[in-house]
């Protein structure tokens, strides 16, 4: 059974008939789409409550994407049976979004609705546009993002029906989107302290150093860029395994010859919004 003929619970059916109204304006939808649970479900719920037809996907693509994420996300989008759009954005000639503030993701975001320009609007028929904002994200101190989305009049219909992480979640489950459980994906340009510039070379750097980690079996990462040191990121659970001889080895070499000169191993695990939110908690 396909995601648009999916059966679901009573609870789903009410999440799903809130979000539709949260975004219930009249034709065609488009959704800021990165192939994360998010913005996932919300476009799985456009193309059921409004017609395939009617709803379209954005995925912005740069330095700060990652290429598997990518992968990814077309894949998703086909599994739904919407279509792709394709929009290459330009925050890295954005001197504000590479001097990588704590509003890195305002000026990222702003670049993102502003280059869905008039040209495509007119191109695909849109005539609103939606991104995934859910409510738990809407009540943290680290997503500047949402003041772009409110600027540029872009709908958050997860936020606004009341959905939260688990909620969304366990939609995705009862729609069979194979991205259900996926662990969260933000930018690559996440990974550099505030304050340190953001450049395409840091960007590729990351991106290599995760595909890495993802090439040796662990499930999720993220690798800190601090200059010469990369420090590793990892599920608490599967910090053991790194340090087996074997796998050690391969992680050590592989992200020296990307180019780090120190692999170090972060004992606190995965750890969310970090360096954004031990700026802001301080101010």
């Amino acid at each position: 059974m396909s995601v648009l003929d999916a059966q679901v619970s009573e609870q789903a059916m009410a999440w799903e008939a809130h979000v539709a109204q949260a975004m219930a304006t009249p034709g065609r939808l488009a959704v800021a789409f990165s192939g994360g649970v998010d913005s996932a479900v919300l476009l799985a719920v456009a193309a059921r409550q409004r017609g395939v037809e009617q709803v379209v996907a954005i995925l912005a693509v740069s330095a700060s994407l990652a290429a598997h994420e990518r992968i990814g996300a077309h894949r998703t989008a086909a599994q739904i049976g919407v279509p792709v759009v394709e929009v290459a954005t330009t925050e890295l000639d954005d001197p504000n979004y590479r001097a990588n503030g704590p509003d890195r993701c305002f000026h990222c975001k702003n670049t993102l609705f502003t280059q869905i320009t008039d040209e495509i609007v007119e191109a695909y028929g849109i005539d609103a546009v939606a991104y995934g904002e859910n409510a738990d994200d809407a009540s943290r101190p680290d997503r500047p993002g949402a003041q772009a989305a409110t600027d540029h009049h872009v709908l958050r219909p997860l936020a606004q029906a009341g959905l939260t992480k688990a909620m969304v979640r366990s939609l995705a489950r009862e729609l069979g989107l194979d991205v259900a459980d996926k662990p969260a994906a933000p930018c690559l340009a996440s990974r550099i302290p505030h304050f340190e510039d953001v450049t395409a070379d840091k960007l590729r750097q990351i991106d290599r150093a995760e595909q890495v980690t993802r090439d040796l079996g662990f499930t999720d990462a993220r690798v800190r860029h601090h200059g010469d040191i990369a420090r590793v990121e990892l599920p608490l659970e599967e910090l053991p395994r790194a340090f087996e001889p074997e796998t050690r080895r391969r992680l050590v070499s592989a992200l020296r010859h990307i180019g780090f000169g120190y692999v170090t191993l972060d004992l606190a695990g995965i750890q969310s919004g970090a360096f954004t939110l031990s700026v802001v908690n301080h101010e």
